[in-house]
Parts: C-alpha cells; structure tokens; sequence
C-alpha cells in the first residue's frame, strides 16, 4: 500500500460499525484439535496480495470453526480497513500493532520500540494455545530492518504448541525464515493499477 492511501485508510466508516456480530460455524474441526501437519506459511514478493492470501486462508478457517489471531506489524493502531471491520464482527483478535509506514519514519527508536513490543504480544498468543491460526503480517520488516532477531522467531515458530498454524507475510522474508517454513509463495507483480495512477481502493486494496 502506498503512503498517499494513508489518510483515506483512516476515515472512520462508522456505519459500517453499527451491525452485530456474525455467527461462526461450530463442527468437528472447532477448537484447537489435533492436526496432523499444522504448517508454517510464508506470503513474500514485491507483488499484490500477501495480506490479502493471509485474509482468504483465514476466511477458510473461519468457516471451520477456527479460533484465529493477526497481529499486525506495520498497520496502525488506530487504522480502519475492510478487514478490521470484518474481523470484528466475526469475532476474530486482529491487533494493530505499529505506526504505519515504518520506512518513512523519522523515529525509528520509536518504531523498534513498537516491533519488539508487537513480537512479545505475538509470542505470548502463539505459546498461548488458544489459537489455532495466529497471523503475523508484515513482520518480515522488522526482521529484515534487524529490529527483531530472526533465530528467536524461529525458536518461539519450532516451540510453538504442537497444533497451532501460523502466517507470515511481508516482503523480502528473511531466508532463514523460507528456509523453516513448510509452504512459501511469493507474489510477482506483472501489473498493477498504481502504474496507471489509480490509487488504492476500498474493498479492493483495503
């Protein structure tokens, strides 16, 4: 996402707000059941669509019944976007954890602060048990700004508890980070509306 969709990814769609929740399928696969390979997935590349891999994923797991965690490393505290809404209302944990566009930044004192404040919070609902897909976006910047160290978050990955899935997304994912993960994809981009001057759009960009 480009810096000049910032302001509009912060207005407040009140209205949206204002419905109840939704109901979650319960059925055999609710709770933290026994897998038989819960995987690590790794969404990189400079192309479209990490993030929004991550969401259709969770969106499946969802309708199984899945207890589900995001935690996001880059997104605002205080930004609204389509999936903040949604997640609300179907009841999933989704934390924005840091001030934006990070690279822009002129505190990055601050920003460290804030990436190893997120990666504890992401820690302890990994280890938690609670969830079984916890979602760590856009953390593959403030590992390969070396904010985070790389080899502790592969350690809490290896010692998670036994049942727990987990997604990664972001550029440039670290090679140590391909190198532990069971799936990766990476995103080519062949094309994208921003070339032609079209800026990102709700719904569709976020």
């Amino acid at each position: 996402m480009t810096q000049e969709t910032h302001d509009d990814v912060l207005e407040d769609d009140e209205p949206l707000r204002k419905h109840g929740p939704v109901e979650q399928p319960v059925g055999k696969w609710t709770g933290l059941f026994p897998k038989k390979h819960p995987l690590v997935l790794i969404n990189t590349g400079d192309g479209k669509g990490k993030t929004t891999a991550a969401l259709g994923v969770t969106l499946r797991a969802w309708g199984r019944g899945w207890s589900i965690c995001w935690l996001q490393f880059i997104k605002k505290k205080d930004s609204h976007y389509g999936e903040t809404y949604a997640a609300a209302r179907m009841g999933i944990e989704m934390v924005a954890l840091g001030d934006g566009f990070t690279w822009l930044s002129e505190d990055i004192e601050h920003d460290i602060a804030l990436a190893t404040e997120a990666w504890a919070l992401a820690r302890e609902k990994i280890m938690s048990a609670q969830f079984d897909l916890v979602v760590l976006d856009e953390i593959t910047y403030p590992i390969t700004y070396q904010w985070l160290d790389v080899h502790e978050v592969i350690e809490t990955l290896r010692n998670r508890p036994k049942d727990v899935d987990i997604i990664i997304t972001g550029r440039s994912a670290h090679p140590l980070l391909v190198e532990f993960a069971d799936t990766v994809t990476e995103m080519t981009e062949v094309k994208h509306a921003f070339q032609s001057g079209i800026k990102a759009q709700p719904g569709i960009d976020y």
